[in-house]
């Protein structure tokens, strides 16, 4: 079976794992967010891509579920020593040895593409990982404080800031006159199923569709397009997607990111050209009253408290795709 996923970080990476287990024998791609990547003391940094890299490779921090385990921070401490920020990402030294290769093969002339290949082959992740884009795309979000209108990094709003200042817009910068990477649109359309990940659905999935061809390539798919929500009972099951979502209109509720992403069997409004993109849509019980017209929605728990019942929302997923 073929399987491609769109995923974020930390929570795409933990159902990843789920899917591994699920299906032991399938060919997975992953198509990763890069918008979250930003250049640091010269380094270029791809958060998404190395939590899927590492949770699928065994060397994440189980505690921080980012970064590697049994880590340091020696350099940041000397940084922090010498007055360098910024001081609210934190570099750990294992962790910049990749950041340090990728930079090197960037300047080189590798695409981004082939960087991450190159970095899967020590950590042999298990599933074939691809950057939703070799351009730089970087999700930028403009904030109102006293120092008036202005649009920082989304690391900064998301880091420092702790998304406490409302976001008046979060812009996906150059993601119009980026390209899907190679494979990407391939992998969607040779897919026997396609899952969207209880991932940001703003800043994580919203910017991986935000590279022209790939939202297209979703809603064109003859494969089954299942989604998990990340929305349980009003919440978000981790970080702040409910700050993203107020930034873009959207309620914070899984009826809404489901009526968001829009279901392919749907009757369009007059006017609306987006192509809806699901079949399926999975939520929490107690969400079991959502309804997303176009898509068909089935309910369970949906915390990912352990690898067990992580793989059983994975299977619930599969089912709900009818595969």
């Amino acid at each position: 079976m073929k399987v491609t996923a769109l995923a974020g970080g930390i929570g795409g990476s933990r159902f990843l794992r789920g899917v591994q287990a699920a299906l032991p024998d399938a060919n997975i791609t992953v198509i990763g967010n890069t918008g979250d990547d930003i250049t640091l003391h010269g380094l270029r940094i791809c958060p998404d891509l190395d939590t899927v890299m590492y949770t699928l490779g065994g060397g994440i921090s189980a505690e921080r579920g980012w970064g590697r385990e049994d880590e340091s921070f020696v350099v940041a401490e000397e940084l922090a020593a010498y007055g360098v920020g910024p001081a609210w990402f934190g570099l750990g030294d294992r962790d910049l040895a990749t950041h340090l290769v990728r930079t090197q093969m960037l300047d080189a002339g590798h695409p981004l593409s082939d960087v991450v290949a190159a970095l899967c082959v020590r950590w042999q992740p298990g599933v074939r990982l691809l950057p939703m884009s070799d351009q730089r795309v970087e999700t930028h979000v403009v904030i109102e404080d006293d120092q008036g209108q202005r649009a920082v990094h989304f690391q900064e709003w998301w880091l420092r800031l702790r998304a406490g200042v409302p976001a008046r817009s979060i812009v996906a910068l150059g993601a119009e006159r980026a390209t899907p990477a190679p494979g990407v649109l391939d992998a969607l359309a040779d897919a026997d199923v396609v899952l969207l990940p209880p991932s940001n659905p703003v800043v994580s999935i919203g910017t991986i569709l935000a590279v022209p061809g790939i939202r297209d390539a979703v809603a064109a798919t003859s494969a089954p397009v299942v989604g998990v929500s990340p929305i349980i009972g009003g919440a978000a099951v981790r970080g702040m997607a409910d700050a993203c979502l107020t930034a873009i209109g959207v309620e914070t509720s899984a009826q809404a990111v489901g009526r968001h992403y829009g279901g392919r069997g749907r009757v369009p409004a007059a006017g609306t050209a987006t192509a809806g993109l699901l079949d399926g849509w999975l939520v929490d019980t107690v969400d079991a009253d959502t309804v997303v017209p176009g898509a068909a929605v089935a309910a369970r728990p949906l915390l990912m408290t352990d690898l067990a019942e992580t793989t059983a929302i994975v299977r619930a997923a599969l089912e709900l795709a009818g595969v």
